[in-house]
């Protein structure tokens, strides 16, 4: 089932002996140019934004993130580039990360060429809500988001300039990850402490930041390109290594405009889901396909412990979408395999 090998490590799918591997190959051709977009979707896997940390007066923490809008071209297929709107020069925007009860700010600065702001998907005050007088900001201007780190769980911010769907479609769209503080969950402290990025229990979790997106490349309000975390087939082409003595976390997300929903299947394998991430037990358990509208976002976890070793597939359960670049493969061996 493995195809050859290539430089950095990453397997070429269209060489596998099964011709069907890669759904009859229906794909595209070539390589997007990931130090030319100036990020790699490989990278973002993995890639949280923690900010910088400072203990206030009370003894809290102080996380503050900085963030600025800035227009740029992105190649999103092989040959095929997008005029986008971004969060610090990448779609999607940063990995936010922080932990339940923080405070939390975020100084944005708008370099772009329209208004933008940044509108959280959590618990604030209607002033900072990133609206039209609360956080709408022109260009050259600067605002700062201040409010604390909570509901734990899997968030998202985005632009809620108007019209929203070209802001949003624009690339205008990052995750927003609160981990939860155990000493606030006793009932389910390992769990919570599973989640806190950094602790030993963590460490255990092959974490993941995985943003399902789409593209309209000739602005006729449908989709051409569909990808997760921006570059059609990214992990086709270079799949995700995965350790398979270690579980696996995905913090999923649904960024994708023009479509009513999204849908994430994982090939030979079932997990568990939770909604939003905000609570600390399952809301669905064993099953192998989830969907969500924009904006939904929720947890996976799954263990490829008892698999033999090999390629997993992973894509949307929309053909349309896995054949216009939603899709890809976990490559699960053995740790130092």
């Amino acid at each position: 089932m493995a195809g050859h090998a290539m430089p950095g490590g990453a397997v070429d799918p269209y060489s596998a002996h099964d011709s069907g591997m890669a759904h009859g190959n229906m794909t595209m051709v070539g390589q997007v140019d990931h130090a030319g977009n100036g990020f790699n979707p490989t990278a973002m896997l993995t890639d949280w934004e923690v900010g910088r940390t400072e203990i206030m007066p009370d003894g809290r923490t102080l996380r503050t993130f900085e963030v600025e809008a800035i227009d740029m071209e992105i190649e999103i297929a092989p040959g095929v580039f997008f005029p986008a709107w971004t969060f610090n020069g990448r779609v999607p925007g940063p990995a936010l990360r922080a932990k339940e009860g923080e405070r939390l700010r975020i100084v944005f600065r708008n370099l772009g060429s329209h208004p933008h702001s940044m509108h959280f998907h959590g618990i604030h005050s209607a002033r900072m809500d990133g609206v039209q007088g609360a956080g709408l900001i022109d260009p050259g201007e600067e605002f700062v988001y201040e409010f604390d780190a909570k509901p734990f769980g899997c968030h998202l911010y985005h632009c809620h300039a108007l019209p929203l769907k070209r802001h949003m479609h624009k690339g205008m769209y990052g995750l927003f990850v609160v981990d939860p503080d155990p000493a606030r969950h006793p009932e389910f402290a390992a769990v919570a402490a599973s989640r806190v990025l950094g602790s030993p229990e963590n460490a255990e979790w092959q974490e993941l930041a995985m943003v399902m997106n789409g593209f309209d490349t000739n602005f006729d309000g449908e989709n051409e390109v569909y990808a997760v975390n921006t570059v059609g087939q990214a992990y086709m082409n270079a799949p995700i290594r995965i350790d398979k003595s270690r579980p696996v976390r995905i913090y999923l997300m649904n960024a994708t405009e023009f479509d009513p929903i999204n849908s994430f299947h994982l090939h030979g394998n079932f997990f568990d889901y939770y909604d939003t991430g905000s609570q600390l037990t399952p809301t669905l358990r064993t099953v192998d396909v989830i969907m969500q509208c924009q904006a939904q976002r929720g947890i996976l976890e799954f263990s490829f412990a008892d698999h033999e070793d090999g390629l997993y597939m992973f894509h949307a359960h929309q053909a349309e979408f896995t054949e216009l670049g939603w899709m890809g493969f976990f490559d699960v061996r053995e740790a130092g395999a």
